[in-house]
C-alpha cells in the first residue's frame, strides 16, 4: 500500500462564547490544518494538527501547513507499512516540526486501522477500557465565576477539574483555587494550570498559601530550569507540560526527577506513534499524564481517545477535548462527544470517524 496523494486542508474553529482565556493568551477562533492521504488501494486516512495560537507553544498554524507542504513531495510513493517507517520518512526531509508530522501521523494510523480493520486503539496496544475518563478546563476568570463553573462541571460528572490561572496579580489566582475547593471539595480531582504564566515566586506562594488543598500544579512557569528551582520547596505535585517537546526531554524529567507527572499533547509529541512511546515510559517510572491536544475537532479528539483508551487507568489523568468549545462536528454520526464527564471509544475501523470533506472546501495544497 504506497501513498499517492497528499491534501493540505484549512479550517477555522470558531469558540464557543470566547474568548478562551489563558495567561499568555485570549483566544477567539482556533486554525486548524486538516490532511487527507490516499493510497493506491483507495483508502484514504484522515489526520489533524491545531496549534491553540502563536504563543501557547512553539508551533503556529501556517508553520504546521509550510511543513506539511514542505514533506509533501518526499512521502508521495512511500510504501504504508508502520507508523514508524513514516516518521523515519518525514525526519529525513525535515528537522524537528512534531506538531506538524503528528498530521501525517494520525492519518497514516486512520489508514493502518482502516486496512486491517480494527480501530487505532488496537494498533497502540488495544484498549483497557471501553470508556475513558475526560476533564474540565476552565479559562482565566474572576474567582466567584470560575468556582460557580465548577460546581457546574462537578453535576456533569467530571472528576477531574483543570483550573487556569496566571497573567494576574497571583493573589486573585489564590482566591480562586480557595473559592473553587470550597465549592467542590475533594469529590473532583485538582489541577492549577499557569500555562507557564508564573514566576518561580508565585508559584511558591501559591503552594504555600494553600497548603491545606491537594492539588496539582501544571507547569507554574516558563521553563524547566526555573521549575528545577522550586521543585523541592513546593508542597505539591509538579506536572510538566508546554516544556515537554520531545521524547528526549521526557526521559530526562522522569531520570531527573523533575516533575511528578505530565499534560501531554499528542500533536506536541509527533502524534500517536511517539505518544505510545511516552506512555510507555510514564507506565515504567508509574508517572500519571493526560492525553490531550492543544485544541482541534474530531480527528484529534479521536486520536486522543484512541491511545487514551490504552493507558493503564490509575495512570490516566483524561482526555481533554475541545469539543465542549466547538459548534457542530466534523461527522455528526460518530463525532467525539464527552457524556458524563467520559467518552465512548470509537469502535470503527481506523479512527471511528469519516469527515464531511464538504465542511473543509478545497485543498490549499495537494501533491501526487
Amino acid at each position: 500500500m504506497k501513498l499517492t496523494e497528499l491534501h493540505i486542508y484549512q479550517h477555522d474553529l470558531p469558540v464557543l462564547n470566547g474568548p478562551y482565556t489563558m495567561a499568555r493568551a485570549h483566544v477567539y477562533a482556533l486554525d486548524t490544518t486538516i490532511v487527507k492521504l490516499v493510497t493506491d488501494t483507495g483508502l484514504v486516512g484522515w489526520g489533524e494538527t491545531c496549534p491553540i495560537g502563536p504563543t501557547y507553544a512553539e508551533a503556529h498554524a501556517p508553520g504546521a501547513r509550510a511543513a506539511l507542504g514542505g514533506m509533501a513531495p518526499g512521502l508521495i510513493g512511500q510504501e504504508i507499512t508502520h507508523p514508524l517507517a513514516i516518521h523515519r520518512a518525514m525526519d529525513g526531509l525535515l528537522n524537528g516540526h512534531n506538531y506538524a508530522k503528528a498530521a501525517v501521523d494520525i492519518a497514516i494510523h486512520d489508514l493502518l486501522g482502516k486496512r486491517y480493520k480494527v480501530p487505532v486503539h488496537d494498533l497502540l496496544g488495544g484498549a483497557m477500557t471501553d470508556r475513558v475518563s475526560s476533564y474540565y478546563a476552565t479559562g482565566v476568570g474572576e474567582p466567584d465565576a470560575i468556582a460557580r463553573l465548577a460546581k457546574e462541571k462537578q453535576a456533569e460528572g467530571y472528576p477531574r477539574l483543570q483550573i487556569k490561572v496566571g497573567g494576574r496579580d497571583v493573589a486573585i489566582d489564590i482566591e480562586t483555587i480557595r473559592k473553587v475547593w470550597e465549592a467542590v471539595g475533594p469529590s473532583m480531582r485538582l489541577v492549577i494550570d499557569g500555562n507557564r504564566g508564573w514566576t518561580t515566586r508565585d508559584a511558591l506562594r501559591v503552594s504555600r498559601e494553600c497548603p491545606d488543598i491537594p492539588f496539582i500544579m501544571e507547569q507554574p512557569c516558563n521553563t524547566i530550569e526555573e521549575i528545577a528551582t522550586i521543585r523541592a520547596q513546593v508542597g505539591h505535585a509538579i506536572y510538566l507540560d508546554e516544556n515537554t517537546v520531545d521524547l528526549a526531554t521526557i526521559i530526562r524529567a522522569a531520570g531527573q526527577g523533575l516533575c511528578d507527572g505530565f499534560g501531554m499533547k499528542v500533536t506536541r509529541i509527533g502524534g500517536l506513534q511517539p505518544m505510545s512511546v511516552f506512555r510507555d515510559i510514564c507506565a515504567a517510572r508509574s508517572m500519571p499524564h493526560t492525553c490531550d491536544d492543544a485544541w482541534g475537532g474530531d480527528i484529534i479528539a479521536a486520536a486522543c481517545t484512541h491511545i487514551g483508551a490504552t493507558v493503564e487507568p490509575h495512570l490516566c489523568e483524561g482526555v481533554w477535548l475541545a469539543a465542549p468549545y466547538i459548534d457542530g462536528h466534523y461527522d455528526e454520526t460518530n463525532g467525539i462527544r464527552i457524556r458524563d464527564g467520559h467518552i465512548a471509544i470509537p469502535t470503527g475501523p481506523g479512527l471511528g470517524i469519516e469527515p464531511d470533506e464538504s465542511i473543509f472546501g478545497a485543498p490549499m495544497a495537494s501533491f501526487g
